[in-house]
């Protein structure tokens, strides 16, 4: 009758050891940035308003109806510019 080889966790441990010598300076180099988080207004649609109208209402003297336009169509995952009464819309800030 042959003996049952016993099961050891020794050959785990010293991979998992060697793995963290070769991981750990690897990722103490590593710098990680945080993402700022991003403000948001919500709208109502209200009946008779279109997507255009209210990016030029939420779009500064200086800044591109157009670039509003797409941020909010984009944030919305709006396939089209049509918007609807009741439609509650994000506006990025």
């Amino acid at each position: 009758m042959r003996k049952r080889q016993k099961f050891t966790l020794m050959p785990l441990i010293a991979l998992s050891t060697l793995s963290l010598m070769i991981a750990l300076p690897t990722l103490s180099n590593m710098h990680l940035y945080a993402a700022t988080s991003e403000r948001f207004a919500t709208v109502t649609v209200q009946p008779g308003e279109s997507l255009w109208g209210i990016a030029a209402a939420h779009t500064g003297a200086e800044g591109d109806v157009q670039e509003t336009v797409d941020k909010i169509s984009a944030v919305n995952h709006l396939g089209n510019t049509a918007v609807l009464p009741g439609q509650h819309l994000r506006i990025p800030h």
